[in-house]
């Protein structure tokens, strides 16, 4: 019987650094396995337009984008949960009543809003996106501004208490560490996308194994028993069933090998 496996992209299949350096033996491992039948699923936070062209190279039979609010399988969208425009802009007029910086994820583009405080995560963000090419002119101004979710950085002014009490009511709120925050529409995330997928495809949970490195993972890796943390990934190992080699260690090929895939 096939397995599935969901990967996550950054510090996992990738590094997490300006190299976004993706080892020779992950290529290799990720091409054997789906040579014995085995499903590959990247699930990310990125939205679908960010997922790397050197990432689908490697050879993917679907992608789970933007948390678990759109799902691809063999190049046909399977699911996408749009929001509202009107609904959107109501939430980016809301969102700077409390002195947060936004960047607003759709699944083609990402929209940015000068009227709030240019942070350092922002910039390295910004930076990046130029040099993979990304279109950064997005702003909230725009006719055709809309989101499908969104991540902030806080500053010393910013009404974080706030922000999670009235987003929160929309939104689940990942603190991902260092004042920076992901915001994703209640009732979707990386395993409620699995779960879409598994039944699906009628493949049972027990043939199902997912990959991570960070507490954005959680969700994921918390859905299936067949759960991996890659190496160096600390916060994480108390919520999963193996533990693998760091990603320049042969992490993803190793991991692998110990579930018997390659």
């Amino acid at each position: 019987m096939r397995s599935i496996i969901f990967f996550d992209i950054d510090g996992t299949l990738a590094t997490e650094d300006e190299r976004s350096l993706i080892p020779e033996s992950t290529r290799q491992a990720i091409a054997e396995t789906r040579r014995k039948g085995n499903l590959t699923f990247v699930n990310s936070g990125r939205t679908t337009f960010n997922i790397p062209p050197r990432i689908k190279e490697l050879g993917f039979d679907g992608y789970i984008c933007g948390c678990g609010t759109y799902i691809e399988h063999n190049g046909e969208v399977m699911f996408y949960h749009a929001l509202d425009k009107d609904y959107c802009r109501k939430i980016a007029e809301l969102v700077r009543t409390f002195n947060v910086t936004p960047v607003y994820e759709w699944k083609d583009g990402y929209f940015f809003d000068d009227k709030m405080p240019m942070t350092d995560g922002l910039k390295y963000f910004m930076e990046v996106f130029v040099d993979n090419g990304i279109d950064v002119t997005g702003r909230v101004e725009d006719e055709r501004f809309i989101f499908d979710k969104f991540v902030i950085w806080t500053n010393e002014n910013s009404d974080l208490e706030g922000f999670m009490r009235e987003i929160g009511k929309d939104f689940s709120i990942i603190d991902r560490g260092n004042g920076f925050y992901e915001n994703v529409p209640l009732g979707f995330t990386k395993a409620t996308a699995m779960h879409y997928i598994l039944d699906k495809l009628n493949i049972p949970v027990e043939r199902a194994y997912a990959i991570g490195d960070s507490m954005n993972d959680l969700p994921m890796l918390e859905a299936v028993p067949n759960s991996i943390a890659m190496g160096g990934a600390e916060r994480i190992y108390p919520y999963v069933s193996y533990i693998t080699t760091p990603i320049e260690e042969d992490g993803i090929s190793n991991a692998l090998k110990h579930f018997e895939l390659i």
